[in-house]
């Protein structure tokens, strides 16, 4: 298995693993060219974060993203980790795990993480037991929001 960043020529993949995720997740069919439009955004600016994805005999099985927020009590940064997917042929194989570390050697190589951050359906217990294995605790922060 190969761990590496993603690139623009990954984008029509990330985009149906997205499709997937939202579809599996939360019943809902996003829209391809505003999804297309997102995955681009963040890949053409790094800036706002990455794309890493787990390959296998060179196919994509699995991706997750990863955006930053910074935090003035900590001088560093969160790192989120958003739009997990492994595919379901390919779960309960270590993939997430290998992914994730890679989000922390990257952190760790750039010095500048504070935590490891993502949010999970309330449902998903499967997701929620993979993260709670990887040492992540759920935290006392509630979250609240209003749609523009």
């Amino acid at each position: 298995m190969k761990i590496r960043k993603g690139q623009i020529e990954d984008l029509a993949a990330l985009v149906n693993f997205n499709q997937a995720m939202a579809m599996e997740t939360e019943n809902l069919t996003l829209d391809q060219q505003t999804l297309t439009r997102g995955v681009n955004g963040l890949l053409a600016h790094p800036e706002r974060g990455f794309y890493l994805v787990a390959e296998v005999e060179g196919e994509i099985v699995g991706s997750l993203m990863v955006t930053f927020e910074w935090s003035d009590w900590r001088a560093c940064q969160y790192y989120w980790i958003q739009s997990v997917y492994i595919r379901p042929q390919n779960r309960r194989q270590g993939i997430y795990a290998k992914l994730y570390q890679a989000v922390k050697d990257i952190a760790a190589k750039n010095q500048d993480a504070a935590s490891y951050r993502l949010y999970v359906e309330q449902e998903n217990e499967p997701a929620q037991k993979t993260y709670n294995a990887l040492g992540m605790k759920q935290s006392h922060y509630l979250m609240f929001e209003e749609k523009a």
